[in-house]
């Protein structure tokens, strides 16, 4: 229809207003001249309709519900607008080949459709049927559904390059080690029902985080910090303090690499950071799937690190985050980077125990001994360097040299011996000044690099700490 634009688009009502002319002139039977009119207001009608049906591919999500293309105007009764509420069954059908996978819709008004899952990308897929698991809460979802879209999961994760066994060890010892409170089951409502936990995505210590859907339509994350019961009061006192005040600095936090902190509230004796929901995937898991990205590549991502750090440290007073690592930053589509974690609720938890907060390998030497500053998350960005180039965690307590695990230019690999150095004094002043040095080492032909990187997404928010 694109190709043949000018013919429908120009030629005929170009020809419709020559013929119109021709008929203020000259006297034509009534009969012929209908049909002549006819044929030429019905070509760019039936044109501009067509055009639009095969233009309109996408099915759009939103939170109240979903807008099918026309295409499917038929089998919808001419309704291609549906409520969530209107959704009765989500359903999986086997189609012709083990490839291709069909979902069907039904709906309680009438009407039903059939999707063709292998014409839809595996991460689109993934967020629709999350989509209809958290918003179309009251539909049916059987148990195949269930498991394709665990496999859908497991696949945009990588699972299907590692062995089973790998992986749920990875996960299980990441993102959930032990912990001495009981976690929050899925179900469970805060807040007088404004919060609904639907997963559990980490736990450990006296910490855990949560995929939540807020007054039944926005997914956010939850942070949960818990103080021992075994604390004194003036401990508790004061940890919750703490708490209180770093929650408020962060929600006055706004800068688009930085995942968004929406409230802060405390309920039986837990309390809770409200997050933005961020889709994407951290960069362990990128780097565990892809393996040790390009040089380019990490510049880019490192000078959006450094500038996250920049502004969190020229607050008012100044944000040290004390816990920046590989997990704590999301990779999105458009190769954005995203820091989804912070300190507040760390701090929080290990004032009231006195725990260590931070992974070992990316924790600097002043941190170590409790006196954390804005030069120990510039020692974390380095350690994060090293692990993005090489795959591998830094040894900790060392001056990291990544040159010599990978080939990389030794510009690069000073920079990050610079900000791993043991004095703080030794490192760069601030996080601004690497941000200009490590632009400055920024090639104009470096996108070429994505393609080398590849792409990968998983469910953030799913992987959201």
């Amino acid at each position: 229809m694109m190709a043949l634009m000018p013919v429908w688009a120009i030629g005929v009502p170009f020809c419709l207003g020559l013929f119109i002319a021709m008929l203020t002139k000259t006297a034509v039977p009534f009969v012929a001249s209908a049909i002549v009119m006819g044929v030429l207001l019905l070509i760019p009608a039936l044109s501009i309709l067509l055009a639009a049906f095969f233009e309109d591919d996408r099915i759009t999500v939103g939170k109240e519900g979903i807008s099918f293309p026309i295409r499917f105007l038929a089998a919808l009764g001419f309704r291609r607008e549906r409520l969530w509420s209107d959704l009765s069954d989500v359903l999986l059908i086997n189609g012709d080949t083990a490839e291709r996978n069909l979902l069907c819709l039904k709906f309680h008004s009438g009407g039903e459709v059939h999707l063709d899952a292998s014409a839809i990308s595996k991460s689109d897929t993934e967020q629709f049927l999350l989509a209809t698991e958290v918003w179309g809460k009251g539909a049916n979802r059987p148990a195949e559904l269930i498991a394709y879209q665990t496999r859908l999961q497991n696949e945009n994760r990588g699972v299907d390059h590692l062995s089973y066994t790998q992986m749920w060890e990875e996960e299980l010892s990441r993102r959930f080690s032990a912990t001495s409170f009981v976690p929050l089951e899925p179900e469970r409502v805060l807040q007088g029902g404004r919060y609904k936990i639907i997963r559990q995505l980490a736990f450990g210590g006296l910490s855990a985080i949560y995929l939540a859907q807020k007054d039944g339509i926005e997914l956010v994350v939850l942070k949960e910090a818990v103080v021992p019961a075994n604390a004194d009061q003036e401990s508790r006192k004061k940890a919750t303090e703490l708490f209180d005040r770093e929650a408020r600095l962060l929600i006055k936090l706004n800068h688009p690499n930085i995942a968004r902190v929406y409230d802060h509230f405390a309920e039986e004796n837990r309390n809770y950071l409200v997050l933005e929901y961020i889709r994407g995937q951290d960069l362990r898991q990128f780097v565990k799937q892809n393996g040790p990205q390009p040089e380019q590549l990490v510049l880019r991502w490192a000078a959006q690190i450094a500038s996250i750090l920049d502004y969190l440290h020229e607050q008012s007073p100044p944000i040290i985050h004390r816990d920046l690592t590989p997990d704590n930053l999301v990779h999105k589509d458009d190769e954005t980077i995203v820091l989804i974690d912070f300190g507040a609720a760390n701090e929080f938890v290990g004032t009231a125990t006195g725990t260590l907060v931070g992974k070992q390998a990316y924790i600097a030497p002043e941190q170590l001994r409790g006196k954390a500053t804005i030069l120990s998350d510039v020692y974390a960005l380095g350690g994060t360097l090293h692990f993005l180039l090489t795959g591998k965690d830094p040894e900790a307590l060392m001056t990291s040299h990544p040159i010599q695990l990978q080939p990389i230019s030794p510009k690069l690999d000073d920079i990050i011996a610079a900000c791993t150095e043991m004095e703080e004094s030794d490192r760069p002043v601030k996080a601004g000044d690497l941000v200009q040095r490590l632009q400055a080492l920024i090639e104009p032909s470096a996108d070429t690099d994505r393609a080398k990187a590849g792409t990968a997404s998983g469910a953030a928010a799913e992987e959201t700490k």
